[in-house]
């Protein structure tokens, strides 16, 4: 029953109800290019998930240029077994 006093929905807050967010600029562009080391094996395990996969764009915050050098710097890393290709619980703990 209707009371009239608009509070009806159920449903809870809108996902589309906030303010606009201002995106964070790019974590890797330093004087406009990209700072990517494959070497660099700590940094590289944070844009990596759980199960061994690189993280996609919207959830590292990086530029579309930046992302497809930090893909290339995994496979690489992975490439020279710096990175593994899979973590270690999956493969049965070999390797």
């Amino acid at each position: 029953m209707d009371d009239g006093d608009g509070d009806d929905d159920v449903r809870g807050p809108s996902r589309y109800s906030g303010g606009s967010r201002r995106r964070k600029g790019c974590p890797f562009l330093v004087d406009g290019k990209c700072n990517i080391d494959y070497k660099d094996v700590d940094m590289l395990r944070r844009y990596l998930t759980d199960s061994g996969k690189i993280r996609p764009r919207r959830q590292t915050g990086a530029c579309a240029k930046c992302q497809r050098a930090l893909a290339l710097a995994i496979k690489r890393a992975r490439h020279l077994a710096l990175l593994p290709y899979a973590p270690q619980h999956i493969n049965g703990g070999r390797g």
